[in-house]
């Protein structure tokens, strides 16, 4: 089984394709998340028939917390069956009063704020340095952005999102000085994903739903889980056929600075 296209989602995407096949998939870093499975886009659908590889970030039973997930494994193996463009959608906390649950944002920049995970490929064989000033793929984002106006569902076209270790919530402070640095989104998982695809010459696109006000924004209880988990599932719907029209807009060749990440480049091994 093949797909050039991939998504890493979470709960209330596992309908989401049509005539699902499971493949077991080993790599150099372990198992990934979850057996990748392999379907179409669904009849009726505007890319119906259209192969895409779905993979739960946090596995199905939502076992691996955010600083756990094996992200490593989980670009290799979507790599591995042919993925090349990767489309992500999370949820995210907002670190502004304008942008209020059930926004959607994709951003064009990342802040990494976490610590102890594994984030690259080349950590022995020699040093590669890829390029990350722009850590989206430029293509891939303007394809979300027509994508969701066209859906009706116009999105913060930019911002930079924050990814933080996790699991815990921002403390207030930590919320307030993120603000104050510019930044406008607040995740747990869009780092190292992102670089990892980059490092592996992969398209990465995220797909950002605002579920809460982080907790310097405004007075109260602060976040919680329940209430990121009930904004989630009030949009899920909606963000399952967004992404659906993202993957059949997207094109069959890529014209995008992401293939070309590791030119000139001499990587320790074979890509997959």
């Amino acid at each position: 089984m093949h797909a050039e296209i991939g998504v890493i989602g979470g709960s209330g995407f596992y309908s989401f394709l049509d005539d699902v096949e499971e493949i077991e998939v080993s790599t150099p870093y372990g198992p990934p998340s979850d057996p990748i499975a392999i379907g179409t886009l669904p009849s009726g659908h505007r890319g119906a028939g259209r192969p895409v590889a779905f993979l739960p970030r946090h596995g199905r039973d939502h076992r691996f917390p955010p600083h756990r997930i094996p992200y490593r494994a989980n670009l290799w193996a979507l790599r591995s069956l042919g993925v090349r463009q990767v489309v992500a959608p999370s949820a995210v906390g907002s670190l502004t009063a304008a942008y209020g649950p059930g926004t959607l944002c994709v951003p064009d920049q990342l802040i990494d704020r976490t610590s102890g995970r594994a984030q690259t490929y080349y950590d022995e064989g020699g040093a590669i340095h890829v390029s990350f000033a722009d850590p989206y793929c430029p293509a891939g984002r303007r394809t979300a952005v027509e994508a969701a106006t066209a859906a009706g569902w116009p999105p913060v076209d930019g911002g930079t999102l924050v990814v933080i270790e996790g699991p815990r919530f921002s403390t207030r402070a930590e919320s307030q000085w993120y603000a104050g640095q510019g930044w406008t989104l607040v995740g747990m998982t869009g780092h190292p994903e992102a670089v990892l695809a980059r490092e592996l010459a992969l398209c990465y696109i995220p797909a950002c739903l605002v579920t809460d006000l982080d907790a310097g924004v405004e007075e109260g209880e602060g976040v919680t889980h329940e209430e990121v988990l009930q904004v989630f599932a009030e949009n899920v719907d909606r963000l399952r056929g967004l992404v659906g029209d993202i993957v059949a807009a997207l094109p069959a060749e890529r014209d995008c600075p992401c293939p070309r990440t590791l030119d000139g480049l001499k990587p320790p091994f074979d890509l997959p």
